[in-house]
């Protein structure tokens, strides 16, 4: 019995000490939101010394000795499943962090902070040059920490598990090398086809009526209001305080429905699932989403499979038709949804179809690789980006801002987080065959009745409870009885577009 008193005292203190950690690292993050939202532009270097600040006092609370020993006692103790996986996870990124100094930690936040606003900038004035003496420093970080961290293989490795779990280069070139083929014969057997008109998407459409069908659509498909919000930001994003307080953006163009309804749904899709994670277990792992690919995975079936979805369509278009009665009284819902999902080629990641956004991400795969192993340099971005387009997707990149400065996850540090979106597509559509497997009578139900709540509460279930309790081979096979297979993604994508 001593024992188990023993345990149950030690694994409090541990609980403790992480939830402790939790309110710095989330008010840091706060100030980050912030940051990308209503900081006024002078306020920029004094938020990003308060990040920084935030960041290295968490770093040195989480790597500290007395958390390491009470890590050491508590993974040899008996306990129970769930606090056994926590105690687990924890291990595994305090051994990881551990290697990091809180100097370089904060020396690499000041460097995110400094590249973000040169970004912004850079973006504003569509010139990659404003960027790149920002970005250039950052890259030698992530190398730095690459090799801080230890790798196997290729150093892009180390910079990929923090986003997915055992993902290395090996794998994604096999990935990527097994889908480009399926997705060039399907991208070519469409061109062939007659060109959806997608004409009325390109109309004026007011900010405020996007805005409030933006909020509408967020509510239908069950985002909690009185547990987040959605504001406006350059780059759409989600970024979670607890699953009570889950923040999300998007963005407007009034000269683009597409922009704004299909980012927002697709970061509602992020923001059900941190919404979803148990808040019991708040500042542990298994409070925590599984990974990246995991969490894309939630946003591109809402965004895809449902949001792009004819049966959505069949109960949503004539609400649409009322917020825009002037742009869409004439067009019919067959149209629209041919014209949601025209495939061609095209500039933006994020704006891409279901079919050539792969191989925009690919672009971004085989860059980042390239960067961190030392054999491209910042300032030969530009032209590798552009000659990339051209190779890949046939199209002559005007500008900067339309080409590689369109994302901002490199201003972010993220490097190793983009091949997620391509992994998340192909979770997405083995979870999607599989809830309608399981859930015989979803889609009519969103067809009749815009019922997304069945799909939510099964999502809930079987993703959004475990947290990091599984990596994400592990949850496709307990969710959907096999691992990742690419293949249910081109047959998916196959069947709906030979629909259309």
């Amino acid at each position: 019995m001593n024992g188990d008193h023993q345990s149950t005292d030690l694994y409090d203190r541990y609980k403790q000490e992480m939830q402790k950690l939790a309110d710095v690292k989330y008010s840091a993050a706060v100030l980050q939101w912030d940051q990308e939202t209503y900081l006024p532009p002078k306020g920029a270097d004094f938020r990003g010394r308060q990040i920084a600040t935030l960041s290295e006092i968490s770093h040195q609370m989480f790597t500290d000795e007395k958390v390491g020993n009470l890590l050491q006692d508590l993974v040899s103790k008996e306990l129970p499943a769930e606090q056994k996986r926590n105690v687990e996870l924890t291990w595994e990124d305090f051994s990881r962090l551990k290697k990091l100094s809180p100097a370089f930690v904060r020396k690499m936040s000041e460097a995110v902070s400094a590249s973000f606003h040169a970004w912004v900038e850079a973006r504003k004035r569509n010139d990659f040059s404003i960027f790149e003496p920002l970005l250039a420093p950052l890259v030698d970080l992530k190398r730095q920490e690459a090799e801080l961290f230890g790798y196997e293989g290729h150093r892009y490795n180390a910079l990929m598990n923090e986003y997915e779990k055992g993902a290395t280069v090996a794998m994604l070139d096999q990935v990527f090398s097994d889908i480009k083929t399926p997705l060039i014969d399907l991208f070519s057997e469409i061109q062939q086809k007659t060109v959806a008109d997608d004409r009325f998407l390109f109309q004026h459409f007011s900010r405020e009526k996007q805005w409030e069908w933006g909020l509408y659509l967020a509510k239908q498909l069950g985002f909690d209001l009185e547990a987040g919000r959605q504001d406006i930001s350059e780059h759409p994003f989600t970024t979670s305080f607890s699953s009570r307080d889950v923040r999300i953006t998007t963005r407007i163009d009034e000269n683009d429905f597409a922009n704004m309804t299909w980012s927002t749904i697709h970061e509602v899709g992020h923001g059900l699932y941190e919404q979803g994670l148990p808040s019991r277990q708040y500042g542990l792992p298994l409070g925590e989403y599984a990974s990246l690919g995991i969490h894309e995975s939630q946003s591109r079936l809402w965004e895809n499979c449902i949001g792009r979805g004819s049966a959505f369509w069949q109960f949503y278009y004539p609400k649409l038709q009322q917020y825009f009665p002037s742009q869409f009284s004439n067009i019919s819902k067959e149209q629209f949804v041919k014209a949601i999902n025209k495939v061609q080629p095209s500039f933006i990641r994020t704006e891409a179809d279901e079919l050539t956004y792969h191989f925009h991400v690919m672009v971004r795969y085989e860059l980042e690789k390239r960067l961190i192993e030392g054999s491209l340099q910042v300032h030969e971005i530009p032209l590798y980006w552009n000659d990339q387009y051209k190779a890949l997707l046939g199209v002559n990149v005007k500008d900067d801002k339309e080409g590689c400065l369109q994302d901002v996850h490199w201003s972010h540090g993220s490097f190793g987080y983009f091949a997620t979106y391509s992994l998340g597509s192909f979770y997405a559509a083995q979870f999607w065959e599989k809830a309608k497997t399981d859930l015989p009578g979803l889609e009519a139900g969103i067809a009749s009745e815009g019922k997304t709540d069945e799909l939510l509460e099964w999502l809930r279930d079987k993703v959004h409870r475990h947290g990091r309790y599984y990596t994400s081979d592990e949850l496709c096979a307990l969710v959907t009885g096999k691992k990742l297979d690419s293949t249910v993604f081109v047959n998916y994508l196959r069947q709906k577009l030979n629909v259309l």
